[in-house]
């Protein structure tokens, strides 16, 4: 009898359990997960609005391994794209409307930039074939399609760079078939996220997309390639390719004084940590006596670039055979890899310790921020309360880049926990209107508000006005230095614009002890 009574306490115990628990679901309104993706426990967001679709706002980051795995990191980087993708593009609190959207990547999976000495180069091919694995459904009209560049428009020297890999045996540096179909899923992967916001019209005009690249085959290859997968209409007689000279995407404002001395400092930082790493220095002894190279040359010929091309493309280390003069033959291995790959992570940590690199990057990216900015403000104002607007603004641009060009990107955002940019990596800047106008207080309620807040200048601007920003597809809007201190869980739960305005134009300068951009850059102070 005492055991039939404790099994119908069980029964009704685990009815109520599931009955309370279904409620909780509907009472939390657990968000809908986008474009297949499991949906891990801690991505839940905040959701407006009843009976609509549920999307997650503020995602909480999944905890990273505070002390990652090398080989386990260098697959991440690799980005082989064999493996369904997070994508929280596109995603807003209801009813909000996209305004505008701007991209910078770096450039896909490439052949490497240097060669270890007396080794078989890695055998790829770097011709485009449907058939050949990894491969797109995009991938055989992209080929068909950039044959027909010639139609488009080409700024500067843009005109004479091939727009497709085309050498069976990689020259150095090209881009790879894995790389056309990383960029090819990335502009799928904008495509399908921003489709329902009508980002672009089928017939959109040359005024509403910019495109702009450095002057090397891999980024141009790269942005068209992104661009093909994510336009609904890619039209040659549209489109005009703009080149940046610079990898830093300065323009005209490039000229900094300061610049370039933080960054010597910071070269100086990596070579006195990397030469106290005694592990790191045996590793380079052992490899140079494998292939009977002295040390310093094979420093000199950055092996890790090379290694990770094989890594990444599942080839086999390089081997020498033991007659090579002065050498012990055999293969480098997996285990020296890790060495030199830990001393990069450990490196990436103290870097972020000392913040000469912060310096660094604040001064090399403002330009791009401010053009960034300039873009985001402007199509603010085309949509101000009473005003109609226009058709030419900018809603949709793609800088195609380098690693040199998107990991300073991210440290003068504040990123500084953000890993290294892997292949194909992509940073987005979203601009949304919130469909709640805030009424504008009288001045005297404004200054006081204002000053109890904190909120001056540019910061009171943008209204309903609202900028996210992520990386690699994970919302990081709220770990950049100009929206970290945000009240996420407010009415209005993404960052103001004027906050990234007010950062853009003096905030990011207080690191560098100035004002502006001219003020760091002429007086170095601190």
């Amino acid at each position: 009898m005492l055991a039939r009574n404790r099994f119908i306490l069980l029964v009704v115990v685990g009815a109520v359990l599931a009955i309370v628990s279904l409620s909780l679901q509907f009472l939390h309104l657990i968000p809908t997960t986008p474009m297949g993706e499991e949906r891990h426990p801690q991505d839940q967001g905040q959701v407006q609005g009843q009976g609509k679709s549920r999307k997650r706002v503020i995602p909480v980051p999944p905890t990273e391994d505070p002390d990652p795995d090398p080989i386990t990191e260098a697959y991440g980087y690799c980005n082989t794209p064999d493996r369904s993708e997070q994508a929280w593009e596109g995603h807003s609190p209801v009813d909000y409307k996209l305004l505008s959207v701007q991209v910078m990547i770096r450039h896909g999976d490439r052949y490497p930039l240097y060669a270890i000495p007396k080794t078989k180069r890695p055998a790829i091919d770097c011709t485009l074939s449907p058939k050949r694995k990894p491969s797109h459904p995009q991938l055989k009209s992209f080929i068909g399609h950039m044959a027909q560049g010639g139609h488009g428009r080409w700024e500067g020297t843009l005109s004479s760079l091939p727009r497709l890999p085309n050498h069976s045996a990689c020259e150095m540096g090209e881009l790879t078939q894995t790389g056309v179909v990383q960029h090819l899923r990335n502009g799928q992967l904008l495509r399908q996220a921003y489709k329902r916001h009508k980002l672009l019209p089928p017939d959109w005009s040359t005024k509403q997309v910019w495109v702009e690249t450095t002057s090397r085959s891999r980024t141009l290859q790269s942005g068209m390639a992104l661009l093909y997968g994510f336009l609904p209409d890619f039209d040659w007689s549209l489109l005009t390719v703009h080149h940046q000279w610079s990898t830093l995407f300065c323009g005209s404002a490039c000229d900094c004084p300061a610049r370039n001395p933080y960054l010597e400092e910071e070269q100086r930082r990596q070579y006195r940590l990397r030469a106290a790493d005694t592990e790191l220095e045996r590793t380079y002894a052992d490899m140079a006596r494998t292939l009977g190279l002295p040390p310093r040359q094979l420093r000199a010929a950055n092996p890790i670039d090379s290694l990770l091309c094989h890594l990444c493309h599942g080839l086999s280390f390089p081997c020498v055979s033991a007659g090579s003069a002065l050498g012990s033959g055999g293969c480098l291995t997996l285990a020296q890899f890790a060495v030199i790959r830990r001393q990069q992570l450990e490196d990436e940590v103290d870097r972020r310790r000392v913040g000469l690199y912060r310096r660094y990057a604040v001064l090399a990216m403002h330009p791009y921020l401010n053009r960034t900015a300039n873009r985001l403000e402007r199509v603010a104002k085309a949509y101000a309360p009473g005003r109609k607007p226009r058709a030419g603004e900018e809603v949709f641009t793609l800088s195609s880049a380098h690693d040199v060009t998107v990991a300073p990107l991210l440290s003068a955002l504040g990123l500084e926990e953000a890993l290294f940019p892997r292949f194909a990596a992509r940073v987005v800047f979203e601009l949304w209107k919130s469909p709640h106008t805030t009424q504008r207080p009288r001045k005297g309620q404004r200054q006081s508000q204002n000053k109890a807040s904190g909120v001056k200048g540019e910061r009171s601007k943008g209204g309903n006005m609202f900028v996210r920003v992520l990386y690699n597809g994970e919302d990081v809007t709220f770990h950049t230095t100009f929206c970290s201190s945000h009240d996420r869980h407010a009415t209005q739960p993404l960052c103001p614009l004027g906050n990234f305005l007010s950062f853009v134009r003096k905030d990011m300068f207080g690191v560098l002890n100035a004002t502006s951009y001219h003020d760091a850059c002429y007086r170095r102070t601190g």
